[in-house]
């Protein structure tokens, strides 16, 4: 059926013919017909408006409510920057702060800006070039006008600017010079904690954003924690005291000058927690600005050699407590056991001697009070190389710490490659065997705490961490007082500090040479101590590379010459820092001695 079928008809023909066969005027059923039809269109119409009226009300009524909601949202949050989305927004950013154990600012982020060229659309090429030379001197006056006028596209200037060099690039104002926006790492104290630093770099880059990643120290250690958006906002909390640690290195600094060194290093741990307080190795750097890695020479002339996790060494008779304390442990010795130090010891073509004639014998505390060569390597011939081995492992003097530096690693204990009956001679007064000074720390903090071995760490803790029994509480305490008497009338008279009772141990090694000998008048000199000695809390090792004291008629080289004084120095500036009250002692200070 077609569409003009369904159609109503203009005239109603049924109504029309009828009306005209009986003689009747159709005109006016024709007028009533175009009225009804107008009365449905215009009915038809309103109704049609009528719809549109109230869905067009309905319309805004939608959207009003929806920007009321908007506006209701926007005014309860909070107020916030807009953020401009490039294409290198996919680059993480925000890396979390580090803190000391007080919460101190250790390194933290800033905003600055990088600055590049896009060549198209410089205006004067040669001209930008010479003006970026006379803002940045190190750049290439030549080698920038090549770029410029050569085929490339893009070339970065600067990955991270000041504000003054931000505003005179910009003054030279050609549009081809770019500012992107940067988050740089920040380390507030310069170079105050800087080996623990490290420092840090660029990663993934982009004209808008950039990564940054650590390359040493505790940055990198922690780098994949520190960029860890789920824990934004919670800085990593590191064991260090600010104020200690800028105490120790000024005094560390001063003593390495005076003594005419050529490096130091120290560590001071809490002996019941394994948390370094400080630790330093000099000299250092800044890591806002760290220095590229040597690449000739040997490792340690370099600033960024840590000399306290890196530094392997042999550390001299600060070993000779390990010896004695194990022989104690074992029930072979006490304090007041006569040692047989008639000497040489011969063995082979070596011998074993003293630094002075200390008679036909001494006492085992007398022997560690001398710091007797000969006495020491007798008590070891008691304990034999087996035992003083599996002593020496039990206090993690054999292994490298796992320390929360990337640098510890590096850290690894010399061993002789064969360990015989001299080597055990020679290991139980510190030679033969190298280890750093972060090793040695951990030593006397064992002997410290009442004979648990510890474990170093960075990272701030509330809690004792105390590992295995390493030797009894009782031989514990009789090492320290005999540490003690190392200092009140020994080789470290120059340790004492008024008002802390300090013990400690003197070392003085021979440094080896390249063709793996010994040089005649350079050594390495070390105090390990621990204080205060009628209760301990912390142990502190002091080492000077090479020192010299030439305040006397004659160069003296001697740990008790030169490291001693330097780390009672130490001691008296940061004990008040780390909240130890002064105590008087009764007894009075030893004279000074002659000391080895």
């Amino acid at each position: 059926m077609s569409d003009t079928s369904l159609r109503t008809p203009l005239r109603p023909l049924s109504r029309i013919l009828p009306a005209r066969a009986r003689g009747e005027n159709t005109d006016q059923i024709e007028k009533d017909n175009i009225r009804k039809r107008h009365e449905q269109d215009r009915e038809m119409g309103r109704a049609t408006a009528q719809s549109r009226i109230i869905l067009v009300g309905l319309i805004f009524v939608c959207l009003y409510l929806i920007i009321a909601v908007r506006v209701a949202a926007l005014s309860a949050s909070e107020a916030s920057e807009p953020r401009t989305y490039t294409a290198g927004s996919s680059i993480v950013e925000q890396r979390r702060d580090i803190v000391d154990r007080k919460g101190r600012i250790l390194a933290t982020n800033m905003n600055t800006y990088s600055l590049y060229v896009e060549v198209p659309h410089l205006v004067d090429p040669v001209g930008t070039a010479k003006a970026l030379a006379d803002v940045f001197p190190d750049l290439d006056q030549e080698r920038l006008i090549k770029d410029f006028t050569g085929k490339r596209k893009f070339l970065w200037i600067k990955k991270k600017l000041s504000p003054e060099q931000k505003q005179a690039a910009h003054d030279i104002g050609d549009p081809g010079l770019r500012f992107g926006p940067r988050e740089m790492r920040l380390y507030p104290n310069g170079k105050l904690a800087a080996h623990v630093m490290g420092g840090a770099s660029f990663g993934k880059e982009g004209v808008a954003a950039a990564e940054v990643i650590g390359v040493a120290g505790v940055e990198k250690t922690f780098d994949q924690a520190l960029r860890d958006p789920s824990l934004s906002g919670k800085p990593l909390q590191l064991s260090l005291d600010l104020s200690v640690q800028a105490a120790m290195e000024q005094v560390l600094y001063g003593g390495m000058k005076l003594m005419n060194a050529k490096g130091a290093a120290g560590v001071l741990m809490d002996v019941h927690t394994g948390e370094v307080i400080s630790i330093v190795s000099l000299p250092d750097f800044d890591p806002n600005q760290r220095p590229h890695p040597p690449v000739e020479g040997h490792p340690d002339d370099s600033p960024l050699f840590n000399r306290s996790v890196q530094g392997v060494y042999e550390l001299g008779s600060t070993f000779k407590i390990f010896a004695v304390a194990q022989a104690m442990d074992l029930g072979l010795i006490d304090p007041e056991t006569m040692i047989d130090t008639k000497g040489p010891i011969k063995w082979g073509r070596f011998r074993i001697n003293d630094f002075h004639n200390y008679g036909n014998q001494l006492t085992a505390s007398k022997v560690i009070e001398k710091s007797s060569n000969i006495g020491t390597a007798r008590i070891a011939q008691m304990i034999g190389t087996d035992r003083q081995q599996e002593f020496l492992r039990k206090l993690g003097l054999l292994d490298p710490i796992e320390f929360e530096m990337i640098e510890a690693s590096g850290g690894k204990p010399l061993l002789p490659p064969k360990w015989s009956d001299l080597s055990t001679m020679t290991i139980s007064y510190g030679h033969g065997l190298s280890t750093t000074p972060l090793h040695l720390a951990a030593g006397y903090a064992a002997i410290a705490n009442g004979g648990h071995k510890v474990t170093p760490t960075l990272i701030k803790t509330s809690t004792p961490t105390l590992g295995p029994r390493v030797m009894s509480e009782n031989t514990a305490r009789q090492s320290v007082d005999m540490l003690r008497r190392v200092v009140t009338e020994g080789t470290a008279s120059l340790g004492n500090v008024e008002g802390y009772a300090v013990a400690g141990k003197t070392g003085t090694a021979d440094k080896p040479d390249p063709r793996g000998k010994y040089y005649k008048d350079k050594v390495i000199a070390t105090f390990a101590t621990i204080f205060p000695a009628d209760e301990p809390k912390y142990a502190l090792v002091v080492t000077l590379d090479e020192p010299t004291d030439t305040t006397g008629p004659e160069p003296r080289r001697t740990a008790g010459w030169t490291a001693v004084p330097v780390a009672a120095e130490v001691i008296s500036r940061v004990a008040p820092l780390l909240g130890l009250r002064p105590r008087i002692e009764s007894q009075e200070s030893a004279a000074i001695s002659q000391s080895e």
